[in-house]
């Protein structure tokens, strides 16, 4: 049996770069000094003990579906009501608590605009309270693939994504969904679409080539390695200045997420980015130095603790399309 230090410098490293070849576990054990069978061992015990959430492709903005942010006021002593009714959506892939009076944000994911927003609508009669809905605009990082011991080092940079082709969206679906813990994943998968494993590996390799997949490999829980003192920092400032400030921002050290969105009614933040760590003090550190660093120390700006975490699986673009 592995141990679960070794274990977890296997998920560590292959957050990305997972090898597109037949025998994909084969081929991670060669990089680690392990046995095929030994590297799927330890991926069942990740995925039994709640440390990774999959192994498979995170696709990249614009390569099918739609998502949304949404906020919500709860009431005091209604909090895990709200958040049960909000969980019990599938479309719904992320559901925090945060220190703010909008203090429930959550995140839907579904084929089109029409089923988010239909989603979203359910939620808001079934609570009887209103949604602040922040679309997104523009991307500049986004990439939860960071290092598990937060050692430093440069991110990957965005990439546009190339959308997935209508007749692939089954297979997508199954990659979003996870690759199958077993010698030979591509066969399996691609054997109820009627696709040979190297039609499969095909379509994968040009994903990940062109964009469409923007990481593939282990996914983890970052709560259950104790990453869990994560802040969204929202920034009020000038529609023009704002993909700039964007770019600027999102190079600056432990700057996991940054994006634009809409700004709303009585919310006139349309710069988010996301920090994740262990401990608050260290959070606000790099919060503070990311600020500077992007030149945006005179800027209006909010920093948002999450404080419970309702729900974290993946986003489920292609859901409806699997088989």
């Amino acid at each position: 049996m592995i141990a679960p230090t070794e274990r977890h410098a296997l998920f560590n490293r292959w957050q990305r770069g997972f090898p597109l070849v037949a025998r994909p576990f084969e081929a991670l054990g060669h990089g680690c000094g392990l046995g095929g069978d030994e590297v799927l061992q330890a991926l069942r015990e990740g995925l039994a003990q709640g440390e990774i959430s999959r192994v498979g492709a995170v696709f990249g903005v614009g390569a099918g579906g739609a998502g949304l942010l949404c906020a919500m006021q709860v009431p005091a002593g209604r909090m895990d009501e709200v958040a049960a009714c909000v969980n019990g959506e599938p479309a719904v892939n992320h559901n925090y608590a945060r220190e703010h009076a909008w203090n429930l944000w959550f995140v839907v994911t579904a084929r089109d605009r029409a089923s988010v927003q239909a989603c979203v609508s359910r939620i808001e009669a079934a609570t009887g309270l209103v949604a602040m809905r922040l679309p997104m605009r523009r991307a500049y990082r986004i990439d939860l693939g960071f290092d598990l011991f937060q050692r430093a080092g440069a991110m990957p940079g965005m990439r546009p994504a190339e959308p997935v082709e209508p007749e692939l969206r089954p297979l997508a679906a199954r990659l979003e969904a996870g690759v199958p813990l077993v010698e030979r994943p591509w066969a399996l998968l691609g054997a109820p679409l009627g696709m040979p494993e190297d039609r499969v590996l095909q379509a994968l390799q040009a994903w990940c080539a062109r964009g469409t997949v923007r990481r593939m490999g282990v996914v983890l829980r970052h709560h259950e390695f104790g990453i869990a003192a994560n802040a969204m920092t929202v920034f009020s400032l000038p529609a023009e200045q704002v993909d700039a400030a964007g770019e600027r921002l999102a190079r600056q050290p432990g700057v996991t997420l940054c994006y634009r969105r809409e700004p709303a009614p009585g919310w006139p933040y349309a710069l988010y980015c996301m920090v994740h760590g262990r401990e608050r003090q260290a959070v606000r550190r790099v919060i503070a130095e990311a600020v500077t660093g992007a030149g945006l120390g005179a800027c209006e700006h909010q920093v948002l603790f999450s404080t419970r975490r309702f729900k974290q699986t993946g986003s489920r673009y292609f859901a409806d399309s699997m088989q």
